[in-house]
């Protein structure tokens, strides 16, 4: 059995929007194909008509299961580094509110049209969660290590984590500039087949990281003595933090940075000049919850380094929700354009994640999901648009 939805628009993603459009999905979700308003190939067939924009499932690249339980804990405006105590002070809590939780978030993610997940792990106790799940999961599983004698065991331990979740994609990952020392990215490059490996890296979320590469000043020193941790080692570096560890990823090896609320157009011109397949992850929400400020976006903009979008954690966001990262990139940017924001809330993740086979776009052939756009006017979003998904 076929069904047949058309709305004020389909929006393919890897083409151009079909006004008065028409898709016909199979009982399995596989698209049978994508057709101009009238097509003659299904005039006799019944078609569900909406209001609005049929789209592909959203991608989230960018979330942290595990701290699903702090949602509404923590104050809004406060930095990173607070923010970052509060979460270790508070992170550990009973393994079922822990668990449920998790199932909850990805039922809400499931509610708000996201298909893919790319998710955060410092546990393996989100993969019974992932493994029910009708979402897509990969995990990445972070490391944590600033103390180069710890180095080897740590990176050893995050592999064993990694292969505890066999026969979920999976892929072992720094956790950021200002919390991985130099030996982590070099145990990274004696991966087998390191381009195989995907990295989903936190980057320059608070000027306090680039205070901290630049001068070995700023607020992470005060932090690192509070967890009486000797920095000893640790050499200003004159430049960026993400200039100073792009030099250390494997050539091939696909990165995706994420946040960027501090990155600057030399960061980006650095990015492209000597990295080799960079993704930028954007999280408004994220990003106003935690630091009170959003990236310079228009800096990102015809580059060749693609975008995506992630929600982060229910501890630093009110939803996990691509839509309500949409619109508040468009309130804050109006000249965005949908066409293209669109392509970072799909297709671009999908690539990323090595799904694009079968997420991103209304292709045939394709079992993207479709979500529904409401309560927009033409080829904009509203403060009223809601999503809700079809299949």
């Amino acid at each position: 059995m076929v069904n047949y939805y058309s709305a004020d628009y389909i929006f393919p993603v890897s083409a151009k929007p079909i006004h008065n459009g028409i898709i016909g999905v199979d009982e399995n979700g596989e698209i049978i194909g994508v057709y101009e308003s009238g097509a003659k190939e299904i005039s006799d067939k019944t078609i569900t008509k909406h209001k609005g924009i049929i789209t592909p499932g959203f991608i989230n690249t960018h979330c942290h299961l595990e701290l699903s339980h702090l949602k509404g804990k923590f104050a809004k405006g406060t930095g990173l580094i607070p923010f970052i105590e509060a979460v270790i002070g508070q992170r550990n809590a009973n393994e079922k509110e822990v668990v449920k939780a998790m199932q909850s978030a990805d039922s809400e993610m499931k509610r708000n049209g996201i298909v893919a997940v790319g998710d955060i792990a410092n546990l393996a106790i989100s993969k019974e969660t992932k493994e029910k799940s009708s979402l897509y999961y990969h995990t990445f599983i972070e490391i944590l290590c600033f103390e180069p004698e710890k180095a080897q065991e740590v990176f050893r331990d995050g592999l064993a984590l990694c292969e505890s979740f066999d026969g979920l994609p999976s892929s072992i990952t720094p956790h950021a500039p200002y919390s991985v020392c130099k030996e982590i990215f070099r145990f990274l490059k004696q991966l087998h087949k390191p381009e195989t490996n995907l990295l989903s890296i936190h980057n320059q979320e608070s000027e306090e990281e680039n205070k901290l590469y630049r001068y070995k000043s700023g607020q992470f020193i005060d932090f690192y003595r509070k967890l009486n941790r000797d920095i000893g080692f640790f050499k200003a570096q004159a430049r960026d933090s993400i200039q100073t560890i792009v030099p250390l990823l494997p050539k091939r090896q696909p990165v995706m940075f994420v946040h960027n609320t501090y990155t600057n157009m030399k960061d980006i011109f650095f990015v492209d000049r000597f990295a080799g397949n960079v993704t930028w992850c954007l999280c408004p929400n994220a990003n106003l919850y935690i630091e009170n400020r959003l990236p310079k976006i228009d800096l990102f903009l015809n580059q060749d380094s693609p975008i995506t979008l992630g929600t982060d954690s229910l501890a630093s966001n009110d939803k996990l929700c691509i839509l309500s990262e949409l619109l508040t990139l468009h309130a804050h940017f109006p000249h965005l354009k949908l066409e293209d924001t669109l392509k970072w809330a799909t297709l671009n993740g999908a690539k990323y994640l090595g799904i694009d086979h079968q997420y991103g776009s209304l292709e045939k052939g394709k079992k993207p999901g479709l979500n529904l756009i409401s309560h927009a006017q033409g080829l904009k979003l509203s403060e009223n648009s809601t999503v809700t998904p079809l299949i």
